[in-house]
């Protein structure tokens, strides 16, 4: 009797772990045209033929910067806004660059802006803001028998801020600038003079 409850126990147990296996889902990989970061109205942004650049219709193109198969973009967004009555784009996008060696270690993070008008195919205004994080092993002494691991930020130009109005700031730790857009000029001047 014991061997007889002994076998339906592990017939029991057998067959539940059997029936609750699950099988394996596929997932299918979504992929967007190759080379396309952003899309807006009758823009892309594109890496096409060596060069980093906005297409427009498909047909005509505002190169940005010519690139090679390493340039890797992220945060690609292209905007479009209103400034002093005429329609202008954002295109904004980070890149990332490490550099490593035995003693020290520099992540460099690059945020670009660039406003353009499409219909002269014009930039008129672009910032660049650095970030670079640094991490290097100092020594403390001639022989190089102590040392220690120092870790720093740097940073470079201007934080850039699209107002809801299409003017633009730039701010650092000591400095802000206002820009509004002279449809004359087709460019953004600072807002300081175009007041006088």
């Amino acid at each position: 009797m014991k061997k007889f409850v002994l076998f339906t126990l592990i017939a029991l147990c057998s067959i539940s772990s059997y029936s609750q296996k699950k099988k394996a889902t596929v997932k299918k990989a979504t992929t967007t045209a190759k080379g396309v970061l952003a899309k807006v109205d009758n823009l892309v942004a594109e890496v096409k033929a060596g060069s980093f650049q906005i297409t427009i219709d498909g047909k005509d193109a505002i190169v940005v910067k010519p690139v090679d198969a390493k340039f890797t973009p992220t945060d690609v967004k292209l905007t479009s806004f209103t400034a002093s009555g005429t329609k202008l784009y954002l295109l904004s996008w980070t890149e990332k660059t490490l550099n490593k060696t035995d003693l020290k270690t520099e992540d460099i993070t690059t945020v670009y802006s660039n406003v353009y008008e499409i219909t002269s195919k014009k930039q008129v205004f672009y910032n660049t803001q650095l970030t670079n994080h640094i991490v290097e092993k100092v020594f403390l002494d001639k022989l190089k028998n102590a040392s220690e691991t120092q870790e720093r930020m740097r940073r470079e130009g201007f934080e850039f801020f699209l107002n809801p109005d299409g003017t633009i700031t730039q701010k650092n730790k000591t400095q802000e600038n206002k820009w509004v857009y002279d449809t004359a000029k087709m460019e953004f001047v600072d807002a300081k003079k175009k007041k006088k």
